[in-house]
């Protein structure tokens, strides 16, 4: 009997607040409309292109595809790093090359002779004008690349666009058919 009484009452209470705590309320559905047409800038690729052209990464912030901003800058900075580097060393070699034809012998490369440091120059200088290659082709790849992004963001591209295959039987030999629905639901 002792138990009874306080759990009659707390059943009693959580009764009551259930009780209150269903209130009906009056509920409107608003419909919404799916037909709302997107406003589409024209210009939108172009900007993107032309921030991109301005600073690279840019457009790519402008297109607020943020992830891409270090791989902009990680392309460009290692193929400028190389350029540089190999910029350096080609001038090395052409440096030891001209004060050997001049008669010294005390550079870094006294153990190579004129063929070696010719043949040198030639490597470095070719990597150097790849290098600036790489660095011209991507600067242009992250144009092209904002203005890509930038006109394919405006495409509508949601769940009442379809496309998929779909078998179906032939109306006089009902074998099966294979073939391609595009489902458009208004």
């Amino acid at each position: 009997m002792n138990k009874i009484v306080p759990i009659g009452i707390l059943f009693f209470f959580i009764g009551t607040v259930s009780l209150f705590a269903q209130v009906k309320k009056d509920t409107v559905l608003v419909v919404k409309d799916t037909a709302a047409l997107v406003e589409i800038d024209p210009l939108r690729p172009a900007k993107a292109a032309f921030y991109s052209a301005i600073l690279p990464g840019l457009g790519q912030a402008y297109n607020k595809r943020y992830w891409k901003i270090p791989l902009v800058y990680g392309a460009i900075g290692t193929s400028l790093y190389f350029y540089i580097d190999n910029s350096k060393k080609y001038h090395e070699y052409r440096d030891a090359y001209k004060r050997r034809l001049e008669g010294y012998n005390d550079d870094k490369f006294n153990y190579l002779d004129e063929s070696r440091l010719i043949a040198g120059q030639k490597f470095y200088q070719r990597n150097r004008d790849l290098s600036a290659l790489f660095v011209v082709g991507f600067y242009v790849l992250n144009i092209i690349d904002a203005n890509v992004d930038a006109a394919l963001l405006q495409f509508n591209v949601n769940e009442r666009l379809s496309l998929r295959p779909e078998i179906y039987p032939a109306d006089v030999t009902f074998k099966p058919n294979v073939g391609l629905t595009f489902n458009y639901h208004f």
